[in-house]
């Protein structure tokens, strides 16, 4: 008796849900317009002021210029982060490489990868770029694998220099195992160090056009393919222009997106969801509240004038014990940011200066006196050191007796 072709085919197919891996079933397989949420009852929704409920495990919201958090839910901790992963890969590449015509010959080990793939065979010749669009657009790992093998030699060397960046970039809790991002107990980062990474690479102008494009058209042993990206909120929502999908069965759903209205510019990351539809809800509703309940206010004028109001009161009091001279110019280190983002209930800061006035010669260029600290409400968001602008030597013997005789001359003028 002869089986039908269907009944085989889903014999087959229920043999490779229970034996096959679990991160074979990647990263982002596109999945059916109407199973995402609708853009437009969302953004009524978040347009209230409180803060949104989501489902995402794990979530923040940074403000890019300052990198200030206007929104976290568990932002430092530690989690898998499926192809959010190829954020890193790609801006490796992109400063390791300095030529994206470079054309690449694809390995077996890259071929062979499972997961989502841009659909590359051994031997296939594709040059860099089109490597890079495989990787963002479709978040191919076999562009993955492949681009990892022609900056690092090996996948292994290629971690090696994404590890060495996050150290560098100050992301303690991100350790990287591989370019793609498949699940791995040693492969992991934060929400925040996410945010972090995501607005490093942004400031790169070849990482900033690829993860903005939508559609892009890659040549493959001379064959073109036509690529879409799986942000679902490219072309969607207002003011996004990137970033990155992901999906394991370890990290679930994942979505890194950055978005700018006006001078706001924030990065959102959401990891964890539970579906495409709760990834994207969630990100609307953090994108929406941010837009709806912040806004950026010049800061620095207020430090600035704050400052000189302070040195025409003070500036006289300081005291250089044995210096030959006094206290003629002090400075600001260093003001970092001219906006600032806050509520926008919130127009104004204040700033409290505190110094110490008596110092002993020599007091030396560039020796910090005190600081200014930023409040906006009960919470300190800089502190500034102030700085003296020039050396004042100790006094010699001479020094002594020129004073001396100027303070003896003087004191006989007063009396004649």
């Amino acid at each position: 008796m002869f089986l039908s072709k269907k009944f085989v085919h889903i014999v087959i197919l229920l043999f490779l849900m229970i034996f096959l891996p679990t991160s074979c079933f990647a990263d982002d397989y596109i999945e059916p317009i109407e199973d995402l949420p609708d853009f437009s009852s969302i953004v009524t929704s978040s347009s209230i002021s409180s803060i949104p409920n989501i489902n995402s495990r794990a979530a923040v919201v940074i403000e890019r210029s300052t990198g200030a958090i206007l929104f976290g839910k568990n932002e430092c901790d530690i989690r898998k982060m499926a192809s959010t992963t190829k954020i890193m890969t790609a801006i490796i590449v992109i400063e390791n490489e300095s030529d994206l015509s470079k054309i690449v010959t694809v390995s077996s080990k890259a071929a062979g990868i499972h997961g989502s793939r841009l659909g590359l065979s051994t031997n296939c010749k594709i040059t860099v770029r089109d490597l890079l669009y495989g990787l963002m657009l479709c978040s191919g790992n076999d562009a993955a694998i492949a681009l990892a093998e022609h900056i690092g030699g090996s996948v292994e060397g290629f971690a090696n220099l994404m590890n060495e960046k996050a150290i560098s970039l100050g992301l303690l809790n991100t350790h990287f195992v591989t370019p793609h991002g498949l699940d791995d107990e040693q492969h992991h980062t934060t929400a925040y160090e996410l945010a972090l990474l995501t607005n490093y690479a942004l400031k790169n102008e070849t990482f900033y056009k690829l993860v903005g494009t939508s559609n892009y058209s890659v040549s493959i042993n001379g064959n073109i393919k036509n690529l879409h990206n799986t942000n679902e909120l490219l072309g969607n929502l207002n003011g996004i222009y990137g970033v990155k999908t992901g999906f394991t069965n370890g990290a679930n759903r994942c979505l890194v997106t950055s978005c700018k209205r006006g001078n706001l510019d924030i990065i959102c990351v959401v990891l964890g969801a539970d579906t495409k539809k709760f990834r994207t809800q969630d990100s609307v509703k953090l994108i929406e509240y941010t837009f709806n309940n912040f806004h950026m206010i010049n800061i620095k004028d207020t430090i600035n004038s704050d400052f000189e109001n302070w040195k025409e009161e003070h500036l006289s009091h300081f005291q250089i014990n044995k210096g030959i001279n006094s206290v003629t110019s002090l400075y600001l280190s260093n003001v970092p940011y001219k906006l600032y983002p806050v509520k926008k209930d919130i127009n104004s800061i204040s700033t409290n200066i505190t110094a110490n006035y008596n110092f002993e010669a020599p007091f030396y260029e560039n020796c910090k006196v005190g600081y200014l600290d930023v409040h906006l409400g009960d919470e300190i968001i800089l502190s500034i050191d102030i700085c003296n602008s020039s050396t004042i030597e100790k006094m010699n013997t001479f020094d002594y007796l020129t004073s001396f005789f100027k303070n003896y001359i003087n004191y006989f003028d007063t009396l004649i």
